[in-house]
């Protein structure tokens, strides 16, 4: 390892890998739906539960995570997760012959995958010092939406049931890695990687995580964040396919907008480490910024999104969405290290939790909306208002002073 790199460079480009093939697993479903459910004979309810399966498994293991990552450490508790999250992936064309059994493999390849980001933010808040954050968490970022773009890439020239297989052995081949080359060790403050925390309370309540506004302000830009991206990139494939006339290889292009958001996303980051050691900007007032950015601006896209019949500048629209999105990264998604950094495990899961309310009524909704209105525009619409309000209450209530 050369000198020269973070001591936490390993652990920000292990985890970052692990980002990358849960991202990829959750983009092959929406694009496998299409010839599955011409197979399958499904219709768009039928569709729309299948892509909220997920979420239900994904809801229920939050909590779970960040508390096991503190209990038992980040190594064996990711480790497990990826395993059993690349499982569910490559077993998923044998529960496809029933919708129930794909429900189900969607649900626990939810479960799994809702164990790995709160595992990581744990890691990163007890091993990334504080003026690395926003690129460790912009690199995170990055590398799920390389993952989203890979898989966009690869999975339209595949047979669905491949899809599946070929990410679920990527999946293994990680886990190999990691257990060999991932080293736990306790946080060492003599090497004054980052000043120690504050502790307020060695003993909180569970409470505490649903009692401060400062918390409430990063819940509700999670939330409305998740929103407008179920929608988009859940149904992007459909949308495309369905109202637009994309053909299957026109569906290769939907890797642009995840292209975008990775560049997007390590930029952020490291601008806003930039703005914080080099010009002297709060940390709140960056927080701020990024998380303004990455819910204002989506919001004027998807509405101008779901204004054009031109697949071009659909493609284009959904692109500047997503990268904007992706400052996100930069600003609440790294909050949570600044206002709880002994709990940032928990505080993410508690968060993500709520935030996966959204991947869940997104299908039923979507589909009720489409089905009832024959149009898709009231779906946009209603992501780009959740994503006004969003950025209001957190540029209201947000706070970088450790609360936990």
């Amino acid at each position: 390892m050369n000198s020269k790199l973070p001591k936490s460079f390993r652990t920000v480009i292990l985890c970052s890998l692990a980002n990358f093939i849960n991202q990829a697993d959750r983009t092959i479903m929406p694009i496998a739906l299409v010839p599955m459910s011409n197979e399958f004979d499904w219709n768009l309810q039928a569709q729309g539960w299948i892509l909220s399966s997920f979420a239900f498994g994904y809801i229920s293991s939050q909590v779970i995570g960040g508390s096991a990552a503190r209990r038992w450490g980040g190594k064996w508790v990711l480790g497990f997760a990826v395993a059993v999250w690349s499982l569910a992936t490559f077993f998923t064309p044998t529960f496809a012959r029933t919708l129930y059994g794909l429900i189900f493999a969607r649900i626990c390849l939810g479960f799994a995958e809702g164990l790995g980001l709160p595992t990581i933010f744990h890691i990163f808040a007890n091993t990334v010092p504080m003026e690395e954050r926003s690129r460790a968490f912009g690199y995170l970022v990055a590398s799920g939406s390389i993952g989203q773009t890979l898989a966009s890439v690869v999975c339209p020239r595949l047979q669905w049931p491949m899809m599946f297989y070929s990410f679920g052995v990527l999946g293994f081949v990680w886990v190999a890695t990691w257990v060999l080359c991932f080293r736990e060790q306790p946080i060492d403050y003599d090497e004054e990687l980052f000043l120690p925390p504050k502790i307020l309370t060695s003993n909180l309540r569970w409470v505490e995580f649903i009692s401060h506004w400062p918390l409430w302000a990063i819940y509700s830009a999670h939330f409305a964040m998740n929103w407008s991206n179920y929608v988009v990139l859940s149904w992007l494939p459909t949308y495309l396919q369905r109202a637009l006339g994309a053909n299957a290889n026109d569906i290769s292009f939907t890797a642009f907008p995840y292209m975008v958001n990775s560049l997007v996303g390590v930029g952020a980051g490291h601008m806003s480490d930039w703005l914080v050691s080099r010009k002297n900007w709060t940390v709140l007032s960056v927080r701020r910024l990024m998380t303004s950015i990455g819910l204002l601006g989506p919001a004027v896209f998807i509405l101008a999104f779901s204004t054009t019949n031109n697949l071009i500048v659909a493609l284009l629209l959904v692109s500047v969405s997503m990268g904007l999105c992706a400052c996100n990264s930069s600003g609440h998604m790294s909050n949570h290290a600044d206002v709880a950094p002994n709990h940032a495990g928990i505080t993410f899961a508690v968060s993500n939790t709520m935030a996966s309310i959204p991947g869940i009524a997104h299908g039923p909704v979507t589909a009720t909306l489409v089905t009832a209105t024959g149009h898709w525009y009231p779906v946009f619409m209603v992501a780009a208002g959740v994503n006004m309000v969003g950025a209001m209450v957190y540029a209201s209530q947000s706070s970088a002073s450790q609360v936990l």
